[in-house]
This record gives C-alpha cells, structure tokens and sequence, in this order.
C-alpha cells in the first residue's frame, strides 16, 4: 500500500508542467525595442525633447528625436 501511494504522488509530480512564456523575455523586449529605423524607441510616454510619429503597439508610442523625424512636405 505504502507503494503504491509513493508511485502515485510521484505521477502527480511528473505530470506537473510548469507554464512558459515562448520568445524573448517581455523586460528584455521593452527594453531593446526600436522602432522607425533603429531611430525612436517605444515607450508609453515620450519624453521633453521627443515626439511620436507612429505607435509601435497599442500601448506605446514611438518617440524619435526631433531632429531625427522625417521632414514634413506641404501640399498645395
């Protein structure tokens, strides 16, 4: 009986399979991510000295220098 109970407790550990996350690591991710050209970087906020062009998610924005962002064309 004394078996038997060891051999079930230990099929019950094995068949535990922890959850995992596939891909680069979401910290890791945020902190590296770059968007229009390796120029802007995305961030929920942009900072004093930045503006955002384009979004990189639905959460954040793409905040390129000012001096880096594409020059406006005016049609007319």
């Amino acid at each position: 009986m004394r078996n038997l109970f060891l051999v079930l407790v230990i099929l019950v550990l094995l068949s535990y399979v922890p959850p995992v996350r596939s891909g680069v690591n979401a910290y890791i991710r945020k902190l590296f991510a770059t968007c229009w050209r390796l120029k802007g970087f995305c961030r929920p906020t942009c900072r004093k000295k930045e503006e955002y062009h384009i979004f990189c998610d639905t959460a954040y924005l793409c905040c390129i220098d000012k001096k880096d962002l594409p020059p406006v064309i005016e049609s007319q």
